[in-house]
């Protein structure tokens, strides 16, 4: 039975067996006390062993962090302060044993500097336990929002011939030979006849259902080839990405607000413990802030507005703002931190710092495009009203250089049966960060990938 079932619901007197990993053993008395945890709750079970039980000097006493147990034996009261229950061991089997001179994680705080050196196990520890935990929480959450918003869920494909943000920073996949893809046919005589790559969104693929099923998103893995060394980056991540037909950006903007509340109040409402953890040791007053997201409405701000703000705050800047500029962490932070309190809404971008597939404004200046903005993090959310308007999109196309026959596709659902349609895209690992305070994110993904790193 799961520790974290036995806690909920504990039924005095009930016999159990309990599998987990010994976290810590103290001897006292004539007595042992376990701590076991088995990873489904940020809290231990309690072991009292017996000085008579049958293995108690050859195995119990032996036990040391990181071995794994099987305990039987009766659930109890705990006389002892911070828990009400604990179990009575009658039988304790050793299922495998951890060598203490070896084995790196011992009963103190490790950086998380040092864990990522060892993702094979940083999962055992508090912090990167209760990661996981929420963020499993978190991808049930959005599949539960978007079943309950009458979506359907797309698998878009993981290898494309499509840049979705023409960025040119994907990684390729080939069957051949590097001399062999030195030869002038090249690609040609790859796998796919063509050249390929690894995803960096699904968002040009989910349109087509969006123009077939009017409501669909896609939640999955993306790469980025990006010699980005950082705090901010990743080479593969996973991102969330809604379309939707018959919408515009103000539509597209309500349901992402609606989308981060529910997926905040998933967490707040089913990993309080694990909340209170980061809370306590990682960011001070994250709670706080977390109920403020559910509580107020988020602030909106024009592009122009925004960088009005920011040329008027008399705050010195490492990159310099100006109209035409794109945003920096250290901008939109600003504007969400100091600005307005909370989190923010910025709209209609300049269109020359923009990709290709965006709505143009009346006047051509500017794209009805949306950032969402959240403290300690950033922009959390990206999206806009798609060109539906075949004209203007093959325009964009041209002017950024993409190939339209290979577009031809992309272009061919503007001819038939074009629809105002829109969308955004959620970084996962962001929304975690922001959720558990974490200042790193190679910390809330279980196998960070980045520059000259892939363990596992």
């Amino acid at each position: 039975m799961q520790i974290a079932q036995i806690l909920k619901q504990p039924n005095l007197g009930d016999h159990l067996d309990v599998c987990g990993w010994v976290r810590t053993r103290r001897d006292s008395g004539g007595f042992s006390f376990l701590e076991i945890n088995d990873g489904s709750c940020l809290a231990n079970l309690q072991i009292i062993v017996e000085g008579d039980l049958h293995n108690y000097e050859q195995v119990v006493k032996k036990l040391t962090t990181g071995c794994s147990v099987k305990v039987q034996g009766e659930l109890v009261e705990s006389p002892a302060k911070g828990q009400k229950v604990e179990l009575r061991a009658a039988e304790v089997d050793v299922l495998g044993w951890a060598d203490p001179e070896t084995y790196p994680l011992q009963k103190k705080r490790h950086s998380f500097e040092f864990l990522r050196t060892i993702s094979h196990l940083r999962s055992r520890t508090n912090a990167l336990g209760a990661v996981t935990r929420i963020r499993s929480a978190l991808n049930f959450a959005i599949h539960r929002f978007f079943k309950e918003q009458g979506f359907f869920q797309v698998h878009t494909p993981i290898i494309t011939t499509s840049d979705c943000e023409g960025a040119g920073e994907m990684f390729t996949v080939t069957a051949l030979e590097q001399a062999e893809l030195g030869k002038a046919e090249g690609f040609s005589q790859d796998f796919f006849h063509r050249k390929a790559g690894l995803t960096v969104s699904g968002q040009l693929q989910a349109e087509i259902f969006a123009l077939s099923h009017s409501r669909v998103y896609t939640f999955g893995p993306t790469f980025r080839a990006e010699n980005s060394n950082t705090s901010r980056h990743l080479a593969e991540f996973w991102m969330l990405e809604p379309e939707m037909a018959f919408c515009d950006l103000q539509g597209d903007m309500q349901l992402a607000e609606a989308l981060v509340k529910d997926l905040v109040t998933a967490v707040l409402e089913e990993c309080a413990d694990d909340l209170e953890l980061f809370d306590r040791f990682i960011a001070k007053g994250l709670l706080a802030r977390l109920q403020a997201v559910v509580d107020q409405p988020f602030e909106h701000l024009s592009y122009d507005e925004a960088v009005k703000q920011l040329v008027t705050s008399g705050k010195s800047f490492e990159f310099p703002v100006s109209w035409g500029s794109d945003l920096q962490a250290e901008h939109e932070r600003y504007l969400c931190e100091e600005v307005a309190g909370r989190p923010v809404i910025v709209t209609n971008y300049p269109a020359q710092i923009k990709p290709f597939y965006m709505r143009l404004d009346d006047g051509g200046k500017t794209v009805a495009a949306m950032d969402i903005l959240v403290p300690g993090i950033g922009e959390l959310i990206g999206g806009s009203q798609r060109e539906e308007r075949y004209d203007l999109l093959k325009e964009r196309m041209e002017a950024a250089g993409l190939s339209l026959e290979e577009y031809g596709w992309y272009l061919d659902l503007r001819k038939y049966g074009s629809v105002p349609h829109a969308g955004f895209g959620l970084g996962f690992e962001r929304m975690v960060q922001f959720v558990t305070g974490m200042q790193n994110i190679r910390d809330v993904i279980p196998f960070p990938r980045t520059p000259g790193n892939a363990p596992c």
